[in-house]
């Protein structure tokens, strides 16, 4: 494997440790964070070392979602162009589902890589970082951990389906149309982790849990991690994602995203997110319990 420059990766005690490490980016994904995360889950699952892999982040955040650097550069476009001809390198519909579904492919080693990946989440888990954080077999969150999708209020669809087979249509549906987001111990609630502890005890709850598939013939491992994905598979898992790359290919398109972009553009990032968010006051949902809210949209 090439030197990595925005990961960690080590392995120890039967598991290969993976970190995303921008930390000063929140870990925000870029092209080359992605790529090299394909390459670190190919290499742990090709090492008879590695009964099983942890995927974490490094200081403040899982991942707070993908870099949107390259957006905060960009010039004002062209009446009738489109945010996505900047931002995902491509002028036509067919262009950005092709940029899309590269970086699907990317990811899609969690699910497709025939160890079990377990996510360790902390802090923000945002946008893509949900998007690799639900293709873990197992996902264990910090009770605290702020998890959700808000770029889909005002910047496309959600290019990873997985929500719909953790928490079921009616969350998923909640979570989507809104960009909310909910806490580590409301995810575990409505199923969309498997649990969540207090953060001070995330890391050993994690090293816990793979001490104890550290002790199992990862070719057991193997098998009855596949057998699980492949009963997604035929509930239209794989297909599904597959959909829903095009899908975000083709909310792009709707005129609020072209909008985000123009502010982005001649305002900055900073003023298109508070643009997108600032309506939404604390953009939390409440998994219990009703949603009552002050004037400045915050839960009370």
């Amino acid at each position: 494997m090439q030197e990595l420059r925005t990961l960690l990766y080590e392995v120890a005690d039967g598991r290969a440790r993976i970190t995303l490490n921008r930390p000063e980016k929140l870990n925000a994904l870029s092209l080359e964070l992605q790529q090299e995360l394909n390459e670190a889950l190919w290499e742990a699952d090709n090492d008879t070392n590695v009964h099983a892999v942890i995927l974490r982040g490094n200081g403040r955040a899982f991942s707070a979602g993908y870099d949107l650097t390259p957006l905060a550069a960009r010039r004002p476009s062209p009446e009738g162009d489109h945010y996505t001809a900047a931002y995902r390198g491509g002028r036509t519909f067919d262009d950005d589902a092709w940029q899309l579904e590269r970086a699907q492919r990317l990811r899609m080693a969690i699910f497709d890589m025939h160890k079990p990946v377990i996510a360790q989440v902390h802090g923000y888990c945002l946008a893509g970082g949900t998007d690799i954080a639900l293709l873990c077999d197992i996902i264990i969150a910090a009770d605290d951990a702020v998890i959700g999708f808000p770029p889909a209020r005002a910047m496309g669809a959600l290019p990873n389906s997985m929500w719909l087979y953790h928490c079921g249509p009616q969350w998923a549906k909640r979570l989507f149309l809104t960009g909310d987001t909910v806490t580590g111990a409301e995810a575990a609630k409505i199923g969309l982790v498997l649990k969540s502890v207090p953060a001070e005890m995330l890391q050993a709850e994690v090293e816990g849990l793979v001490d104890r598939l550290a002790m199992i013939d990862s070719e057991l491992l193997t098998a009855n991690k596949r057998i699980v994905n492949v009963g997604l598979e035929l509930m239209g898992a794989r297909t599904l994602q597959r959909m829903a790359a095009e899908n975000d290919a083709r909310a792009h398109l709707a005129p609020s995203v072209r909008e985000f972009g123009r502010i982005a553009g001649e305002q900055g990032l900073k003023a298109a997110l508070a643009w997108r968010d600032g309506k939404f006051g604390d953009g939390r949902a409440r998994v219990e319990g009703p949603e009552t809210r002050d004037a400045e949209g915050r839960l009370t």
